[in-house]
């Protein structure tokens, strides 16, 4: 499990230019809805920070995914969109990698550009980076297209926000059975939809309690699932820090 949930809808509930981070649990489903998936660990701690500046702004994430002999896992992904002018274009560059008991995985970077809309109110907002990525594992060029997005509704009370991703991958990588001097791209699809119900919005709870219950999807394409399509449902809290 990966995640690139933007922190902006975030801090547009704390002020328009405020940081933002947290930290979610989840509980993910998967082993026990595809018997392909029957290793996959099924706790997963992400920390997120979302920092904007006068030059722009920094989003990172870290996961963790853990089994009963502790962290099999870690991931992160830290972007940093540059804007030395007024509008909704920035430029957007991008590090990927991880860990795993069976070594380094990733190692991607990835450049291009953001455009970034956000409402009068700041209650919902997109933004859609278009890149050129690099498969640092396997020397590869290609290219990959990313959204986000958040939407506030009921006075902060719920949010549903998310991510997808879009890319290109070599295709002996997908399939060991392809031929290795193979330069064709496969497509991956994925997407992470979150949706949150926040406590500290409800009449009698104290405002600085911070804390969301909701649940995540993951969707995808030759992901998971080398070759084949998956939905992958997830319980989770979250702790958003001020």
């Amino acid at each position: 499990m990966l995640k690139k949930v933007t922190l902006l809808g975030a801090a547009m509930l704390l002020g328009f230019g405020a940081k933002a981070q947290n930290i979610q649990m989840h509980y993910d489903f998967g082993s026990g809805i595809y018997d392909e998936l029957g290793g996959r660990p099924k706790l997963t701690t992400t920390v997120e920070n979302f920092t904007p500046d006068k030059w722009g702004s920094t989003y990172f994430f870290v996961d963790m995914d853990y089994t009963g002999q502790g962290i099999q896992t870690a991931y992160w992904e830290i972007a940093r969109n540059l804007q030395f002018w007024q509008g909704p274009l920035s430029v957007h560059i991008e590090y990927n990698g991880g860990l795993s008991a069976q070594g380094s995985f990733g190692h991607d970077f990835l450049a291009g550009g953001t455009y970034t809309y956000n409402d009068a109110t700041f209650t919902k907002g997109f933004s859609f980076s278009p890149m050129y990525k690099h498969l640092g594992w396997d020397d590869y060029h290609t290219f990959q297209l990313t959204g986000t997005w958040y939407m506030h509704f009921v006075n902060g009370l719920l949010t549903f926000n998310g991510f997808f991703d879009l890319w290109g991958c070599p295709e002996k990588l997908l399939d060991p059975g392809t031929n290795s001097s193979s330069k064709n791209d496969r497509v991956i699809f994925l997407a992470e939809p979150q949706f949150w119900l926040n406590l500290n919005r409800i009449k009698g709870v104290d405002k600085d309690f911070n804390l969301s219950i909701g649940t995540e999807w993951e969707i995808s394409r030759n992901f998971a699932r080398t070759n084949s399509f998956a939905i992958i449902p997830t319980l989770g809290l979250k702790w958003t820090f001020k």
